[in-house]
């Protein structure tokens, strides 16, 4: 039996992670646009000293926005098969856990990266793996 909200021939997980991807993608369209960031006219391309914040809340560079489109580009082009969009979604989930340990470690001075990303790395990512490790398991039948 399939499920009527999925699209043909998709998983739970396939569309968790082409959803987590176009997510990353419009952040990354987002991180270029004046006024959903803040301060664009600081916009570094790269380091901590970049001044420009998405909503206000987020710091973030010229690199850090192309890494979050290529990040999203990743995803959806993963998302093809199961096997693709769950490795996407545990590799991309444990790089962000991995950032936040470099965060809170003061080690991630080529990005921008202040307490709330760290803590938004934290929570995406866990929520990532748990994504992938919730619905990633089972084979689901193509119609």
């Amino acid at each position: 039996m399939t499920d009527p909200a999925l699209p043909p021939g998709r998983s739970v997980v396939q569309v968790i992670a082409v959803l987590i991807g176009l997510s990353f993608v419009l952040v990354a369209i987002f991180g270029f646009i004046p006024g959903v960031t803040t301060h664009y006219g600081d916009l570094a391309f790269a380091g901590d000293e970049s001044e420009a914040q998405l909503l206000g809340v987020f710091q973030t560079s010229v690199l850090h926005n192309l890494i979050h489109g290529i990040v999203g580009v990743a995803g959806i082009a993963m998302a093809r098969t199961r096997d693709g969009a769950r490795a996407y979604l545990v590799g991309g989930g444990a790089v962000l856990v991995a950032l936040w340990l470099l965060g809170i470690a003061g080690g991630a001075d080529w990005i921008p990266s202040d307490s709330a990303d760290n803590w938004l790395h934290l929570g995406v990512g866990a929520s990532m793996i748990a994504l992938a490790l919730t619905f990633g398991r089972g084979r689901r039948r193509t119609s």
